[in-house]
């Protein structure tokens, strides 16, 4: 499955870039699931980020790679991809993308997944959405 979700926020790209740290990273956890950050090294290609996502009964690791950053006067962006996968995934492939428009930035997140069935893939769809335009508000908010 793809989903992509676009946000304009009124920093200039390097700012942008430059607030792209553990803080901003724990500011867009959701509400539910609770989430944990074990490690987050960076944005950088060879970087690490470790969730734990609690469920209330159980809990669930996510671990990530950063397996690619490219940076460019137009666009900078990096690329996580899930090592170890919550239950629910069995492919996670998120393209974080910064792209200058004029003095501002979009800030667009581009995401392929996979569940084990295609039937739970359509179900997760509305529930991924969800949480990633819950980011929304919170990067215009921090980049305003």
């Amino acid at each position: 499955m793809h989903l992509i979700l676009k946000t304009p926020v009124n920093q200039p790209l390097p700012q942008v870039w430059a607030g792209f740290d553990r803080s901003l990273f724990e500011k867009l956890s959701p509400p539910f699931p609770p989430v944990n950050v074990v490690r987050f090294d960076g944005c950088r290609k060879g970087d690490v980020v470790h969730l734990q996502l609690n469920f209330l009964l159980f809990r669930q690791d996510w671990i990530s790679d950063i397996t690619d950053q490219q940076e460019s006067p137009d666009e900078i962006y990096f690329i996580d991809e899930g090592r170890k996968l919550p239950f629910f995934l069995s492919y996670w492939r998120h393209r974080h993308r910064l792209v200058r428009r004029g003095s501002h930035t979009v800030i667009i997140d581009d995401i392929r997944y996979r569940t084990p069935t295609r039937l739970t893939d359509w179900l997760l769809f509305p529930l991924l959405w969800a949480q990633f335009a819950y980011r929304k508000p919170i990067y215009r908010r921090i980049f305003r």
